[in-house]
């Protein structure tokens, strides 16, 4: 983040919403990246609890934080939307399609997880921008305006399948055009959801946040864990 932010998280037990103060150092994990033993980062496939089948910098970060072991899984599948697909449809077809191609590529029989976040407004997935002018067009569209940002979790192993899923709405500040280029200039937005990361810059876009904030980051934490802990993965191997 740019600074702490403040964000509105739907609490469904206890039907109302809470404001939350994160701060960015809770979300550095870089010891994962150079390879260093720490607790909760990836390590040994022979010691992972699971396999994380993404490549997204922020779940591996999100998992990291949380106390999780788990090893790195690289697959790749076609994220190209079908025509006329509902943007709900295309996040759950994607990540049915990375969950098979995952369990394909295992080399050991532990749970794979995988997962999907994406930017939905008038019914329709955004997708990644392609360039710059791309990026800004997704930011005129999504400028002054109320947008969902759609996350599921799937954990597979054998022929077990479970999932969470989470919506969080997000309502921007109208933006200015000039605003929108120097956002897009920087290269935040490219291979980000929507063309812009929470996280970063664009944190100064959020008028109001409804849902999860760690599940437009890319990975609903306190879902994830409830979910792996169906499959007897839990922080620190508890």
């Amino acid at each position: 983040f740019s600074g702490p932010l403040r964000a509105q998280h739907a609490n469904a037990a206890a039907g109302r919403c809470v404001t939350t103060r994160i701060s960015p150092t809770r979300l550095s994990c870089a010891g994962a990246y150079e390879g260093r033993a720490r607790q909760g980062c990836y390590i040994s496939r022979m010691n992972a609890a699971f396999y994380l089948a993404s490549q997204s910098p922020r779940r591996h970060e999100l998992l990291a934080q949380a106390g999780l072991r788990f090893a790195p899984l690289s697959v790749s599948v076609d994220e190209t939307p079908r025509a006329r697909e509902a943007g709900l449809d295309y996040v759950r077809r994607v990540v049915d399609e990375k969950l098979a191609a995952a369990l394909a590529a295992a080399p050991t029989e532990l749970p794979v997880l995988v997962a999907d976040t994406e930017v939905i407004f008038d019914g329709k997935a955004l997708g990644k921008p392609r360039d710059a002018a791309h990026a800004e067009k997704m930011l005129e569209q999504l400028s002054g305006e109320t947008h969902s940002v759609v996350t599921r979790v799937v954990v597979g192993l054998g022929t077990r399948r479970d999932h969470v899923e989470t919506t969080t709405h997000i309502t921007f500040a109208p933006l200015t055009f000039a605003q929108i280029q120097r956002y897009c200039a920087s290269g935040e937005p490219m291979g980000k959801a929507g063309a812009y990361a929470i996280q970063g810059e664009a944190a100064g876009f959020v008028l109001s946040l409804s849902g999860s904030l760690t599940g437009v980051i890319g990975l609903p934490v306190a879902e994830t864990l409830e979910l792996l802990s169906r499959f007897d993965v839990r922080p620190g191997g508890a």
